[in-house]
């Protein structure tokens, strides 16, 4: 089992101080916690477990029946290519494959680096401005293959 870290108790720490420790608590903690990590370390889990008084396998069952809860690192900036219909209709296949070309990695991936993680979402409401992607909260619309490394210009000060 992974051990957690003296700073990873303390944040930890800080997390539960927000909450009574009660089984109704489980997905605002989990949520919480992944804020603070970025996804949901194993050793967390048992933590927030023991801190809510419910078995390991409700905690992880839980976070297993949402999809916005990740059991692994994940990229700094997260690359979202909506593949809904308009966005289908109007290129997305095309955009997400020079998406994985550029990124050097797979749909569902994060790069070596940490500094990318890439996926497929199947609509983010903009279908107007189909086909969308969306990087960290901006959204790009109106995409085409070519424009896919001004969305990559995430670094502070880079990206318009």
């Amino acid at each position: 089992m992974p051990m957690l870290l003296e700073t990873d108790e303390l944040r930890i720490k800080d997390i539960f101080s927000s909450f009574k420790g009660v089984r109704q608590e489980i997905i605002p903690i989990l949520q919480a916690v992944q804020d603070v990590f970025g996804y949901l370390p194993e050793a967390v889990m048992k933590e927030v477990a023991r801190f809510t008084s419910v078995s390991e396998s409700r905690v992880y069952g839980t976070a297993t029946f949402y999809t916005q809860f990740y059991f692994a690192r994940r990229g700094d900036h997260n690359v979202k290519v909506c593949c809904g219909t308009a966005c289908h209709v109007r290129g997305a296949a095309p955009i997400l494959e020079a998406f994985e070309r550029e990124l050097g990695i797979s749909c569902g991936g994060t790069t070596e680096d940490f500094k990318y993680n890439l996926e497929r979402v199947a609509c983010v409401g903009s279908c107007a401005l189909a086909p969308v992607v969306v990087v960290d909260e901006k959204v790009f619309g109106l995409m085409d293959v070519k424009n896919i490394k001004e969305c990559l210009k995430v670094e502070e000060g880079e990206q318009q």
